[in-house]
């Protein structure tokens, strides 16, 4: 009993836990600023470790190590309690991904409206981020995430539940297993996964939808305040909310970590996420930003009419 305890405690500080999930969080920000400098003709990190690779460990200690200010302006107890979450949050819900196998560390019946209910908290916590900053920059840009909410938060819950449908559960780890003989949700529901990844660009206010933090504008919009240690967890925070987002869509549509011929699952779990990873990255680097206006009618006019089809249509044909 002890033993297992022990192993249960190292699985969620060690592997597939925490210091996993950050560590591999580090190494996507590398994948992605290399990624978007080579397909826009640039170099990208190269001086930290091989190829630059240890240079966003290395961003984060200067952050960590630079001087921590609180604007004069500011609500101190929102302005400090915003970084924690931003970052916390995500970090605790890869306890609900199955990473190593068909079960994750904790599951329930629910987890996947728990993890919807996360989203939203954490667009809620980017708002408060910029408006208690007390800077216009930070208020605009707390603003434009609150107002792309109200755009992409319907199609968002629509795309996530209808895989839950054929199953006939709303447990992610139910879904994953559901999937193990290669029937992956994504050939009956396609319409579903392109939703999905748009709304997640949007809510992770990447590229075309970077209205929140958009730097020609409002400098770096919500988190314009933030300095030392906050700014270092909203960075990292960032990069594990886009791991986050790559791995729930690998569950819900490409089947999650199912063996696939001699390949452990916690590879196939690697290869699925950063395949979505890719796709995201790729239309970061490739599409211009949208106004917030264009933002929010493309989405009422074209994503939750699609929402709605797919979710009649797969209640209807029963997959």
């Amino acid at each position: 009993m002890v033993s297992e305890t022990l192993t249960y405690i190292a699985q969620i500080l060690l592997f597939p836990g925490f210091l996993f999930i950050i560590s591999l969080a580090l190494f996507a920000e590398w994948v992605s600023r290399k990624l978007v400098s080579r397909i826009q003709n640039r170099l990208g990190p190269s001086y930290a470790g091989y190829s630059g690779i240890l240079q966003p460990f290395a961003d984060l200690i200067k952050l960590l190590r630079k001087e921590d200010l609180t604007p004069s302006s500011a609500d101190r107890l929102f302005f400090t309690i915003v970084p924690i979450m931003y970052f916390s949050l995500p970090l605790a819900s890869f306890t609900l991904i199955p990473i190593t196998g068909m079960e994750a560390l904790l599951y329930f019946e629910g987890d996947l409206v728990f993890l919807t209910f996360v989203f939203t908290i954490i667009t809620s916590m980017v708002f408060l981020g910029g408006f208690s900053s007390g800077s216009i920059f930070g208020i605009i840009g707390g603003i434009r995430a609150a107002t792309q909410l109200i755009g992409y938060e319907i199609p968002l819950v629509f795309s996530i539940l209808c895989p839950a449908i054929p199953v006939g559960s709303f447990s992610l780890t139910e879904i994953v297993k559901w999937q193990q003989s290669f029937n992956w949700i994504i050939l009956v529901q396609p319409i579903g996964f392109g939703i999905l990844v748009t709304c997640m660009l949007a809510m992770l206010e990447l590229t075309p939808f970077d209205a929140p933090e958009a730097e020609t504008e409002i400098v770096s919009g919500w988190s314009t305040e933030y300095s030392g240690v906050r700014l270092a967890l909203i960075r990292l925070g960032k990069n594990i909310m886009l791991l986050l987002a790559s791995s729930l869509i690998s569950a819900l549509y490409l089947g999650g970590p199912q063996q696939l011929w001699i390949l452990p699952p916690a590879i196939v779990f690697l290869m699925k996420t950063f395949i979505v990873f890719f796709l995201m990255i790729y239309c970061k680097a490739i599409v211009a930003r949208f106004r917030i206006d264009q933002t929010l009618a493309g989405m009422w006019r074209y994503l939750i009419p699609a929402a709605i089809f797919q979710f009649l249509l797969t209640k209807l044909i029963g997959v």
